[in-house]
């Protein structure tokens, strides 16, 4: 499973918080990691130098294998809460997709 980062200007701590986003990553797909090929996280300050509630965006894009890529957001205020708001979604969306898939099955 590859995981590509990319983050805006406004982002600092790149390797940190690599290091921070895919262990959050691995984590919360670690079930499902033998079908998912990429996962592509994006994170943002949307308001740059100017601080405001939420203003922290995440988004993360799964692909499975076989199926339609997936993609969830989260705004918080700090990114690391972002990343855990995203990650807990994307979990979710997995596991809600591959059910409707189990269940389409049979």
């Amino acid at each position: 499973m590859q995981i590509q980062i990319n983050t805006d200007n406004n982002v600092n701590g790149r390797e940190r918080l690599a290091a921070y986003v895919r262990g959050v990553v691995e984590g919360a797909v670690a079930r499902f990691s033998q079908r998912i090929t990429r996962v592509e996280v994006h994170l943002g300050d949307e308001h740059g130098e100017k601080s405001g509630p939420d203003d922290k965006r995440c988004v993360m894009e799964v692909r499975v294998e076989s199926r339609h890529p997936l993609a969830v957001s989260h705004h918080a205020p700090t990114l690391s809460l972002a990343v855990d708001g995203a990650a807990s979604k994307l979990r979710r969306s997995i596991e809600h997709d591959l059910h409707r898939l189990r269940d389409h099955r049979h």
